[in-house]
Order: C-alpha cells, then structure tokens, then sequence
C-alpha cells in the first residue's frame, strides 16, 4: 500500500509572499503561515500555541498569490510536506521542512462577514474571477 502526504491549515500569512521567476515557466512564492489552537491548562487558563509553516507555492499559484496575498490574510490551503536538505558554507548538512501548496482559499473578514473566495489549484491555474459568498460571523467555519 502507498502512503498519503496531504496537509490541510488554516492559518494567517506571516508576511506577504516573496515571489521569485526562476525562468520563463516557474514562479516561486514563500511565505511563513501561522497557525494557532488554544487549550486550557491544569490551573484553567487558557494558553495560545502558534505553530509556524514555511509555505511554499509554485507556477500560477505563485502568481496568484503575489497578486491577492499579504500579511495577516486568512487562507484556507490543501499541499504536502516536503524536506528538503543542502550543504551550508562550513559543509554541515541543513534540512528545512517544507508545505508545498496544491490549492488555496482566501478567508478574509471584511465588515463583520467573512468573504470566502474561489479555490485555486495548481491543475487550474489562476482563477480569472472571483466569486464571494458572504457568511455568518457566527458560523464556526466560514465555508
């Protein structure tokens, strides 16, 4: 049997995109993503962990998201995990451990509404409109 390497996150971008043309063909997007959950402690207060992510998406994706992302955005995204590895300048080893973005989703909150925008993917490229559908601030997901 095969294994699965699917990542799903919720999370706010760290900064905006650093967006890179590699040649005519590849586009490059790296952002950190945070993630936040909360619980709550043996004396009853309750404690914010934040997890960050190093992001990374590729070709139409990468444009879209120099186009419509910057920091402190809500998004939705589906990838994998990858780690890579290479040689610093003394010839330690290094590894960084990667999300490798298939689609995403913008989640913005504007005016008291969240405005959930189409799902972009890497099969479909960039997305030439943009459909949102306002929802309830009180909804527990906003799509």
């Amino acid at each position: 049997m095969r294994g699965v390497n699917k990542v799903i996150l919720i999370g706010h971008l760290g900064k905006d995109p650093e967006v890179r043309k590699l040649d005519a063909n590849s586009t490059i997007a790296k952002f950190s993503l945070a993630t936040t959950e909360a619980f709550k402690t043996k004396d009853g207060n309750w404690v914010d962990q934040t997890e960050w992510h190093n992001i990374v998406m590729w070709r139409g994706l990468a444009e879209r998201a120099e186009r419509d992302l910057k920091k402190g955005m809500l998004i939705y995204l589906e990838g994998k995990i990858r780690t890579r590895s290479w040689e610093d300048k003394e010839g330690n080893k290094r590894y960084t451990t990667e999300v490798v973005v298939d689609s995403f989703l913008l989640l913005e909150k504007r005016n008291d509404q969240y405005q959930v925008g189409n799902i972009v993917n890497e099969e479909e490229g960039i997305s030439p409109e943009k459909n949102y559908m306002d929802q309830e601030e009180n909804d527990s997901l906003p799509f």
